[in-house]
């Protein structure tokens, strides 16, 4: 008789994913119990004090229904099956444009140069933080866990262009959102070495989640794939989140009160900042390579 037909390959994570977010919530909640309340009249804050910070946060948080919405029903109802070259462009730009468009559009209202407005100078360091890792990144994906893209795509260094334009939102969305757990730890309770622990290992946890999150979410998208899906969700999500070991502490600093400023000023200080943080990762993701 014929053999037997194989059996699909699961999409779904290994059960072992159980074990490590245990493990990382098991971690978060001793850190938890073992601060220490913050000084009277300290404000724990999720969202930035009231100013532009705080507009420009506000703003991305419910531009993000719209793009993972729009993402959503993509998915479900399989349209992408009936994208070309030019479709994925379009959609992936279009649905990037706004974010710029608004500070294009607020640069001239008032007459304060872009780089004085936080929500120019944020969507420069995700712009160039997310050009580095589609251009030099994608390819140790493309080495190491042996990933592929096979959507109808025109391509920038064999990564296809509409990855770029993509980025820019989720980028700009997972930043925020860590933004309100590590303002929160920065507000919510009494400096120090605790603290401090804290707010590094919400750092990696953080990193960790939101890279497994992300593969999870796509991993019905059958145009980008693994030769090894276990591989992909357990060292995989690793991989991935050393992007953000880097990005989220220094994104998070962008002007932010009451920490050390670690871009400069304007945008020229923004571009070296998020060059710098690029650079960091490339080097990480190489000695990570080489281990």
């Amino acid at each position: 008789p014929p053999p037997p037909p194989p059996q699909p390959v699961s999409k779904l994570p290994p059960f072992e994913q159980l074990y490590i977010f245990a493990a990382l919530i098991a971690g978060l909640l001793l850190l938890l119990a073992a601060q220490r309340p913050p000084p009277k009249g300290t404000v724990a804050r999720w969202l930035p004090a009231p100013g532009e910070k705080r507009v420009y946060e506000t703003w991305v948080l419910w531009y993000s229904i719209v793009w993972m919405g729009a993402f959503g029903v993509i998915i479900a109802l399989e349209l992408y099956e009936e994208f070309t070259a030019a479709t994925y462009f379009l959609v992936c730009g279009g649905l990037a444009a706004p974010l710029v468009l608004r500070e294009l559009a607020r640069g001239g209202a008032d007459g304060r140069p872009l780089g004085e407005r936080h929500g120019a100078r944020a969507q420069l360091w995700i712009a160039i933080f997310g050009f580095i890792g589609n251009y030099w990144y994608t390819h140790y994906f493309y080495c190491v866990l042996r990933a592929r893209y096979t959507v109808p795509a025109w391509r920038l260094n064999d990564v296809p262009i509409c990855m770029y334009l993509a980025t820019h939102f989720y980028f700009s969305s997972y930043h925020v959102f860590a933004n309100l757990a590590l303002r929160r730890v920065a507000t919510g309770f009494a400096p120090g070495n605790l603290r401090t622990a804290l707010f590094a290992y919400v750092v990696c946890a953080l990193s960790y989640a939101t890279a497994f999150m992300e593969t999870l979410t796509i991993s019905h998208f059958p145009y980008y794939d693994f030769e090894d899906r276990h591989m992909a969700y357990t060292l995989g999500s690793a991989f991935y989140g050393i992007y953000f070991l880097v990005s989220f502490p220094v994104y998070y600093a962008l002007d932010e009160p009451g920490n050390t400023p670690l871009e400069g000023t304007g945008l020229r200080g923004v571009a070296l900042s998020s060059l710098g943080a690029g650079m960091l990762v490339l080097l990480l993701l190489d000695l990570t390579r080489l281990a």
